[in-house]
């Protein structure tokens, strides 16, 4: 059923193959060594070296990248991110990928503000590169959270098996695909691009049994929840809650836009979420308002942007089937609350001059032949501003009684 959505050649003397799997991050683990293993085959059979696979993904990919490159001892060769373009460029990525590339991994709405990468313009490009150097470097969808989206709301959007290049998707049924969490997918265009030496096959439960996986007993319910889902809500279902998400993503972005303090960092097509950041954070910043929202019950995450784009900080929420219209028009109001408050606070960074200023009249007015105050360390001064800040933002909801 997943493999139909993703437009898998399913003709008769076809059949796409998958493994159900925990997230996508053991997805991207087999995905990742299915990869590994045809081109170290193909390496082999051609004589040539096949101990230095490397594989070409974004700076903005999820950390399960990082953990396959480590663990199955495969390089990571990163597109660099940059301001204003927070997604891999299939240009500089084709550029990166050369004899030794097992495959291109691409995003299909990124962690960090949840944007579609151009997977089209990669094959393109992939295409073109492979005719020119003989190589059939082929591309991987990490499609966690966009692979239960783009085909409800972007049906004429070309990223998955329509796509030559594409020999892999995961998605993650916990996220989009509207099951509790502990459910992911990976799935093969062909029994071809799945290596047979890496299946193992058991019958002692009675028939043959394919198996791979890199964990081992767990439970069904969560498949047995996805196939509900799919027959339950059906294409017509899932797109109505994908329109009701984006509708509510709207709602929150213009919210944010009308207060006039911030940047909207994500786009309108892509996953539902909207991450944005201040526009002027010289006295405050986007951890000061991550940090006062928890006051009103919500997290709402800050982090910086990877390299070479990890000077912006962001702020992001992300639109669930359960995030109404009406939390949406709440949490604006909480927003303006706590930019309301952090206007009335002092700076941190005036805090640090108070504090450095303190430090330094001391030296100064010390008296001849008095003991020598010791001069405070960097990691000593940067505690004490923090207790200074915290004391005085503690003061404050003391006074302003707020629960």
């Amino acid at each position: 059923m997943i493999a139909h959505l993703f437009n898998a050649p399913l003709g008769e003397s076809e059949a796409a193959v998958g493994v159900g799997t925990v997230g996508s991050s053991e997805a991207i683990m087999l995905a990742g060594l299915a990869f590994k293993r045809k081109w170290q085959n193909k390496r082999k059979a051609q004589g040539l070296p096949y101990d230095k696979p490397n594989i070409v993904t974004g700076a903005n990919v999820q950390v399960c990248w990082e953990k396959f490159a480590r663990y199955f001892e495969v390089e990571l060769k990163e597109v660099k991110l940059r301001e204003g373009y927070y997604v891999m460029d299939p240009k500089i990525a084709v550029q990166l990928v050369d004899e030794n590339t097992i495959c291109v991994a691409a995003i299909l709405g990124s962690t960090l503000n949840g944007e579609f990468e151009d997977v089209k313009l990669l094959n393109d490009l992939l295409i073109q590169k492979n005719k020119e150097t003989g190589w059939d470097t082929p591309i991987h969808v990490d499609a966690a959270s966009g692979g239960f989206i783009a085909p409800f709301l972007y049906p004429e959007l070309e990223w998955d098996f329509r796509l030559p290049l594409v020999k892999s998707i995961n998605v993650s049924g916990h996220k989009y695909g509207l099951v509790y969490a502990g459910i992911g997918w990976v799935i093969w265009r062909s029994k071809e691009d799945l290596p047979e030496e890496l299946i193992f096959h058991i019958n002692y439960l009675g028939a043959d049994q394919p198996t791979f996986t890199l964990n081992f007993s767990k439970g069904s319910s969560q498949v047995i929840a996805q196939y509900y889902q799919l027959i339950r809500l059906g294409y017509e279902g899932y797109r109505n809650v994908m329109e009701n998400c984006i509708e509510n993503m709207m709602v929150l972005k213009k919210g944010l836009e009308n207060t006039g303090r911030f940047n909207i960092i994500s786009k309108d097509q892509g996953v539902p979420l909207v991450a944005f950041s201040l526009k002027d954070n010289k006295n405050h910043n986007e951890f000061e308002v991550s940090d006062l929202l928890r006051r009103f019950g919500w997290i709402v995450p800050a982090y910086t942007m990877p390299p070479d784009a990890q000077h912006i900080t962001v702020l992001r929420v992300v639109i669930r089937e359960d995030f109404s219209r009406t939390l949406a028009e709440r949490l604006v109001i909480d927003i303006q609350k706590v930019l309301h408050e952090l206007d009335a606070l002092p700076s941190k960074l005036l805090t640090a001059k108070i504090s450095v200023t303190t430090d330094v009249d001391k030296e100064i007015d010390q008296v001849p032949g008095s003991p020598v105050i010791a001069k405070k360390s960097a990691l000593e001064m940067q505690r004490e501003i923090t207790d200074i800040w915290k004391k005085f933002v503690l003061e404050r909801k003391k006074t302003n009684g707020v629960c």
